[in-house]
């Protein structure tokens, strides 16, 4: 690109974005029409425009950030996010720092997913197939038009300015630099089991081999928003300077509520696709975790709730994202009643078997999402119609939310151990009892050792155990009781089901800990001074005023001991921005496997002596960690054989009836 003027690489990646948009209407109409009228010329249109549209994207996408890793000040967008003197890392975050740049990305990644389907789609019936791509590419028809009617990054100034005016400065860390690309990956990944959705109601069919190849896509969009929703706590975490990892901020359930609903899918597909039940409820779910994909955009976008990590915009793009979620939730739910009778269940089982477990899974995770959504839109229907200000805040969520996750945590071990169709509970529990009565002791350890608190840790400590060591049991149980050497050669969709479940657990201890036994401090210092905060020994040794790359810091130097002995140097600062005139707090932390200790430095005050804030956080680390563990789990079931896009649907002369049960 460097032999072409910039001006004219932006104006060919808008062109390129208004040819992208081109090609995704013939994406929907011909391959939809080919389907219908069983035209293989007309459906095979679907794969190469697919290809077209995602390259075409891809291109305008570079031309965006090329304009931002080159200063082009002629770019309304570059003007507003980003500065001639901001580090490389974050003139390419800048792209996506904002409203338009993060639309556009939004759409590169739905192209992708369009393009993935393309690829690896070539063992799905024709007609499906078509389908599928055409509603995908529907999806981007939509997208398209909301940026360049609304929101075209390409906008270009008159007369260019001499610098910009930089990116917000909380967006200036590599935490959240990260984030937004994974969690958009989970976003958009959901609309393709929303395409496969509408596309299987539009056919008429949904049966194992559709529960087999919808899978994959959704376990892929639920890895990416783990990883997406972990990054964005742990910014919270050490960049806000509050000392939490979670508010419930409408923004944070935005993405939350999406992925409690692609859990509940990803686990009530494993009934369509092994025992041929539950398919109205599946297609129901794989419609609504994309609504609520939807939703969440609607609500970071349109203004309507205010949140730090929103973008502030007109209602004009609210109400176009408005009736982007009322068509498709619209249409694809018409769809769905219409077509109530071709989703009759196969499968028969008794109250006590696997698909029950899965059923309860399923119904504790949309419950729980549904109190999210209730918690989070409830201000503003207050305001509309009873003309009331109120605000929900942690103590609602944690109420609310916290006894589904506790329920949800007792019956997954036994839940995930049961057989198919029948089960007897005392049979199933008989190899769980050692993992059950560790737990119980482990929780009953840290109830004695504890005095005066209350019984958050205990309990938490007992289910993130009860989960761990259930899921090892069943691990173990696997392999017959024939040991390690059989161990190590479990599909690795056993292995990333263990994983994903012990995550879950080290999360549910971490979070349950954290909030149990955090301790905090919060005192005027003077420079050379000690003080003891939970049994350790801190002294400002000095304050000093330190010039960044883009910011000016007032840092603090404080030394942590205990016992008399040096742990760390900690450096909490003060960050003021010139160029956006925004001050940030970055706090200090020491971290270690069970506990953090966190430091943050505020004003000087009039007697000379600075502000300190400080907290002990045991098991902060646990909750990325279990999340980490979570992620891993999921790529490790994506990498297995049997669950590849497709896999095991190659015979697809006759539909299949149904699936032998393991």
């Amino acid at each position: 690109m460097g032999f072409i003027p910039k001006p004219m690489i932006t104006e060919l990646g808008h062109f390129a974005l208004v040819l992208a948009f081109l090609v995704a209407i013939v994406q929907t109409v011909v391959p939809l029409v080919g389907a219908h009228k069983r035209w293989p010329g007309w459906m095979a249109v679907a794969e190469p425009a697919a290809n077209a549209q995602f390259l075409l994207v891809a291109f305008s996408f570079a031309a965006l950030t090329w304009a931002f890793v080159t200063s082009d000040f002629s770019l309304r967008l570059v003007v507003l996010n980003s500065h001639s003197a901001k580090p490389m890392i974050y003139k390419i975050s800048g792209v996506w720092g904002n409203h338009e740049g993060s639309m556009l990305l939004w759409v590169l990644i739905l192209a992708l997913f369009g393009a993935m389907a393309a690829w690896f789609g070539g063992n799905l019936p024709p007609t499906l197939r078509a389908r599928v791509l055409a509603i995908q590419a529907s999806i981007s028809v939509a997208f398209f038009a909301f940026i360049l009617f609304t929101s075209n990054p390409f906008l270009r100034l008159a007369v260019p300015p001499f610098d910009g005016q930089d990116l917000n400065p909380l967006l200036q860390d590599p935490g959240l630099a990260f984030h937004p690309p994974f969690l958009y990956l989970g976003y958009v990944g959901l609309s393709m089991a929303f395409s496969f959705a509408v596309a299987a109601l539009i056919e008429g069919r949904v049966d194992a081999a559709w529960g087999r190849w919808v899978r994959p896509w959704t376990l892929a969009a639920w890895v990416f928003l783990t990883i997406g929703i972990a990054l964005g706590s742990w910014w919270a975490y050490y960049e806000l300077g509050w000392g939490g990892f979670w508010f419930w901020d409408p923004v944070e359930n935005a993405s939350f509520m999406p992925w409690l609903l692609a859990a509940a899918l990803l686990h009530s597909a494993i009934v369509v696709e092994k025992r041929e039940a539950l398919k109205s409820w599946t297609i129901l779910l794989a419609i609504l975790a994309f609504g609520f994909s939807l939703i969440g955009t609607f609500i970071v976008r349109s203004g309507v709730l205010t949140s730090v990590h929103a973008f502030a915009n007109d209602p004009e793009r609210g109400v176009f994202i408005l009736m982007i979620l009322g068509f498709f939730m619209g249409g694809a739910l018409m769809l769905y009643a219409a077509r109530a009778g071709v989703m009759e269940a196969k499968g028969v089982f008794s109250m006590v078997s696997r698909e029950s477990a899965l059923v309860a899974n399923n119904i504790l995770l949309a419950v729980s999402c549904f109190v999210v959504f209730i918690g989070t839109i409830w201000p503003l229907v207050a305001e509309m119609f009873f003309d009331r200000k109120l605000s929900v805040g942690p103590p609602f969520f944690n109420l609310a939310f916290t006894p589904f996750m506790v329920a949800l945590g007792l019956i997954l071990p036994l839940g995930s151990m049961m057989p198919w169709k029948r089960a007897r509970v005392g049979r199933v529990f008989r190899p769980l009892i050692p993992a059950f009565v560790v737990a119980v002791a482990l929780g009953a350890l840290v109830w004695a050792m504890q005095t005066g608190r209350s019984a958050l840790g205990p309990v938490g400590l007992f289910l993130g155990a009860w989960l761990v060591f259930g899921a090892m049991t069943d691990l173990y149980k696997r392999t017959g009781g024939s040991g390690l050497s059989r161990l190590w050669r479990l599909p690795r969709a056993d292995w990333g089901k263990a994983v994903a479940h012990s995550g879950l657990g080290v999360t549910m201890f971490g979070v349950a800990g954290l909030m149990a036994w955090q301790q905090e401090d919060i005192r005027v210092v003077q420079i050379g001074e000690t003080f003891e905060v939970a049994g350790f020994e801190m002294t400002l040794d000095d304050v000093q005023r330190v010039q960044g790359p883009n910011y000016i810091s007032t840092m603090g130097f404080v030394t942590l001991a205990q016992d008399g002995s040096e742990i760390a140097q900690l450096r909490p600062e003060k960050r003021v921005y010139p160029v956006a005139q925004m001050p940030t707090t970055e706090a200090a932390i020491d971290y270690r496997l069970l506990r953090d200790v966190y430091v943050v430095i505020g004003d000087q005050q009039e007697n000379g002596g600075w502000t300190i804030r400080t907290f002990l956080k045991p098991l902060a680390n646990w909750i990325w960690a279990g999340s980490a563990l979570m992620a891993l789990g999921g790529f490790l079931s994506l990498s297995d054989r049997r669950y590849r896009v497709a896999a095991g649907a190659r015979k697809q002369a006759a539909p299949v009836q149904g699936v032998p049960a393991e």
